[in-house]
């Protein structure tokens, strides 16, 4: 069997500035979200894309537009017609944009259709907020449609609407869409647009607060401080019926990691072995290649539910097979739709014993939104030099998918992990699984305490545990990372590991591509 070509599975989500070469399908996709309404001209595209282009973002799945947002920036005047987007806007023409203003004003945010649910109106509102925040701007304000409210206009007014969607007790597409992207209601637009008859012609006046702005500066000051959400996720191993069943529990969780905004989420190693429990009972090493037959299915549900739910994920380990030969495989999908692999380097007795897995061999670690990752699969975590690779290579945080049956089997995990925050100044995340799955062999109990671990020192947490779960119940854990705090420790920490090193009387020697190389 030919190795899987990846791109095969890959979407390709870009989030770039409109063109005009977008201008046909900008306008499809406005008759299919605002049916009945005028479109944007030829002419108010090219003035926009002339005086802002910054301002007017779009995102392309698989080379099809899929979404857009258009914007200008002014100076706040509260006595501004606000309510009155053509005179805000200049009809759509933006010609009174104002570079040196202080306020971004959103015109428009549209999702076709056919692309909806993947929370792509998230990625536009995060780029008019990194817009701001790149610009120092003080707020965003825009108006929203509220389609929703036709449904109810013969029961409540208005107002009476609004409150009840701010309450969570309605549901609108729009404006809940805007709450949950951090943008407060301050007032009540009426006679906006008289030809939107699904919201009876209302909208919202909204606004969302730059934190970070500073009055008078000219330029975005850079934070000391630079968050990365990380979930990891302690997984219950349990009996499914069908790979739809193991999907459903997956994508409860991305569900929950994609509410709390986190960046990465990291599953445990072989997690999929429960799929073997709906499958009919063979010997160990047939029945791990049963498992990789399903690595293609694995592949799409991960891809699609990375953009979705604008998420990185790690997504444990799984068997995939490739020439023949019996890999250990741990993916990450990206929430841009691409995905990288890292196959287990180091096999485990029991690995080779019962299902004949071949190591892998090379480090690799991976650029993402985030900053550099890197991946090892449970054993090779127990490896120093596989860290010192990566470390060199530049990964800020290493992720462990792990799977192990006893708690000695886990503490090895967990110690190893600890030492290699202190010996490489980098985060490490480890994700485990629980339960039982009787009578799949090698893989029917499980051990775990999954954690999130950072080098010891004072700046970090006390007993340099930054989370952990539990033992052995079914759970996440959701905790801020500072890349920046750990690039500081490295250069002026307690202690000086990686540049007090004693090359000069050992070093990591490896091969790569061909070469050999020194660390």
């Amino acid at each position: 069997m030919e190795p899987l070509d990846l791109k095969e599975f890959e979407w390709k989500i870009v989030v770039r500035q409109l063109t005009m070469d977008d201008f046909d399908d900008l306008v499809e996709m406005q008759k299919k979200c605002f049916p009945g309404m005028p479109t944007w001209t030829r002419e108010q595209i090219a003035s926009q894309l002339e005086i802002f282009p910054e301002g007017q973002i779009c995102i392309e799945i698989d080379g099809k537009l899929a979404a857009s947002s258009s914007s200008l920036i002014l100076e706040y005047d509260p006595s501004l017609e606000w309510h009155n987007w053509k005179a805000v806007a200049d009809n759509g023409f933006i010609r009174n944009h104002k570079p040196k203003g202080d306020t971004l004003y959103g015109i428009e945010i549209m999702v076709d259709p056919e692309f909806r649910g993947m929370k792509l109106s998230r990625r536009l509102y995060d780029a008019r907020k990194e817009l701001c925040r790149e610009r120092n701007l003080a707020r965003i304000i825009i108006a929203g449609r509220i389609p929703g409210y036709h449904e109810y206009a013969d029961k409540m007014s208005a107002r009476e609407y609004i409150e009840r969607v701010v309450d969570k007790s309605i549901y609108d597409p729009v404006l809940t869409a805007q709450l949950a992207n951090g943008f407060s209601v301050r007032g009540l637009i009426p006679n906006y647009l008289p030809s939107d008859t699904a919201s009876c012609g209302y909208a919202t006046y909204l606004e969302w607060t730059n934190l970070d702005y500073i009055r008078g500066a000219k330029r975005r000051f850079h934070h000391v401080v630079e968050p990365i959400r990380v979930c990891v996720v302690q997984y219950e191993m349990r009996a499914v019926k069908s790979f739809d069943e193991f999907a459903q529990q997956c994508e409860f969780f991305l569900d929950v990691a994609s509410d709390y905004k986190c960046d990465f989420v990291l599953f445990p190693e072989l997690f999929t072995t429960q799929l073997l429990s709906c499958v009919q009972a063979t010997r160990p090493g047939l029945a791990a290649r049963q498992l990789a037959e399903f690595t293609p299915q694995y592949l799409d549900l991960f891809t699609e539910m990375a953009v979705k739910y604008d998420v990185n994920v790690i997504g444990g380990s799984q068997f995939v097979v490739e020439r023949d030969k019996l890999y250990n495989t741990s993916y990450l999908f990206r929430r841009d739709g691409s995905i990288g692999k890292q196959d287990k380097i180091h096999i485990t007795p029991s690995e080779r014993r019962w299902w004949g897995v071949t190591p892998g061999d090379r480090v690799e670690v991976f650029d993402t939104d985030c900053g550099v990752v890197g991946i090892q699969v449970c054993y090779d975590i127990e490896f120093p030099e596989l860290s010192r690779i990566a470390a060199q290579k530049g990964a800020q945080i290493i992720f462990v998918p792990f799977n192990t049956d006893t708690r000695h089997g886990y503490l090895r995990v967990r110690h190893c992990a600890q030492a290699r925050c202190i010996e490489n100044h980098l985060y490490v995340a480890i994700s485990g699984c629980t339960g039982n799955l009787p009578f799949v062999e090698n893989a029917d109990i499980h051990y775990a305490q999954s954690g999130i671990f950072t080098p010891a020192d004072a700046e970090f947490a006390r007993d340099a545990v930054a989370a952990e779960c539990n033992p052995n119940v079914e759970t996440v854990i959701i905790h801020d990372l500072d890349f920046e705090q750990l690039r500081r420790h490295r250069e002026r920490g307690t202690v000086q590991n990686w540049n007090d090193r004693r090359r000069d009387l050992y070093r990591v020697v490896y091969h790569e591509d061909g070469k050999k190389l020194e660390i």
